[in-house]
């Protein structure tokens, strides 16, 4: 990260007293780890300031906590960080721009850089892992570093690198995960709550299993709005068993699509080849093995999986 870009972020959080936390839709762990790690530091840095997370909360992450409640006045005289966002049509929040001040602190390649200042580190394995690098760069130290905070930082790196299984994972992760546990967070009891689903989630995912194809190396499977019906299941939740097929032996690359009415959702995953070209052709992008794209019919989708068996190939 770059040092200058540091000092202004460091300015601009002394000068505000009202700092507005916004995410991406959909929000995953370390969208949640990084927004609500860096919204308890900063409580804990500036009591008297006014410190706000916003989104919506998906159910299967309602023990992370809850979200605040803001107002459009709240934005007149507010400092805005969006966080773990790579374009701005993924921000969850309609009013993100209201504010005098946007800042952008994200590891995914920079496609869309709508801040006003933009920090981003793609070699980080997720923005959890940096909210603790500024922490520390911007001369706060592990005295802000709560064990509320840590507890945050390691669900949210714990999350992007799929629990250090993923390639993201460095020397650089490890070290910093090894100095969260030495909060007593208590890993193991946030590893099982993180990893808990609800029966019916379960039965789902024995639906995912039975139902996707494999052709060339690829898997794939479409989920449409009456499986969603029959398992009582949220398109948000249904998209957390995107890895459920990653175990196929000799898979290299899957798509879990999902139908959420006004558009499809597909989720891409690869071992080793690239795929947020791919991505960006379908009106997503991402990281090189984990993207996202959104089309809008079924042929569409078919030819998503023709193009992504291509580029396996």
């Amino acid at each position: 990260m770059d040092n200058q870009q540091i000092k202004i972020l460091q300015n601009m959080l002394n000068l505000y007293d009202t700092i507005i936390i916004h995410r991406h839709v959909r929000p995953d762990p370390d969208a949640l780890g990084s927004q609500l790690g860096l919204k308890t530091a900063l409580h804990k840095m500036w009591p008297r300031k006014k410190v706000l997370a916003v989104g919506d909360m998906p159910d299967s992450l309602q023990f992370f906590g809850g979200m605040d409640q803001v107002t459009p006045e709240d934005y007149e005289e507010a400092l805005v960080i969006v966080l773990d966002t790579g374009n701005a049509p993924r921000i969850d929040g309609e009013h993100y721009q209201a504010g005098k001040y946007l800042i952008k602190i994200d590891h995914h390649p920079p496609v869309d850089q709508y801040g006003e200042l933009n920090i981003v580190d793609t070699k980080s394995s997720s923005t959890s892992e940096m909210i603790y690098e500024i922490l520390l760069l911007c001369g706060y130290g592990e005295d802000y570093i709560t064990q509320e905070v840590a507890k945050y930082l390691y669900l949210g790196i714990v999350g992007d690198t799929g629990r250090f299984l993923f390639n993201n994972t460095t020397p650089r992760t490890m070290e910093i995960t090894s100095k969260l546990l030495k909060y007593n967070i208590n890993h193991t009891t946030l590893l099982n709550q993180m990893g808990e689903r609800p029966l019916k989630s379960i039965h789902f995912q024995g639906y995912v299993l039975q139902h996707f194809s494999y052709e060339d190396h690829v898997g794939f499977i479409f989920i449409t709005q009456d499986v969603l019906e029959q398992f009582d299941i949220t398109a948000s939740d249904a998209a957390l068993f995107v890895n459920s097929m990653s175990d196929v032996a000799g898979i290299e690359a899957w798509v879990f699509a999902v139908d959420e009415g006004d558009q499809i959702r597909a989720r891409i995953r690869s071992k080793r080849a690239v795929i947020n070209e791919l991505a960006a052709r379908y009106n997503g992008g991402g990281h090189p093995l984990a993207s996202g794209a959104t089309v809008y019919s079924r042929e569409a989708f078919e030819q998503l999986v023709r193009e992504l068996k291509e580029t396996v190939k």
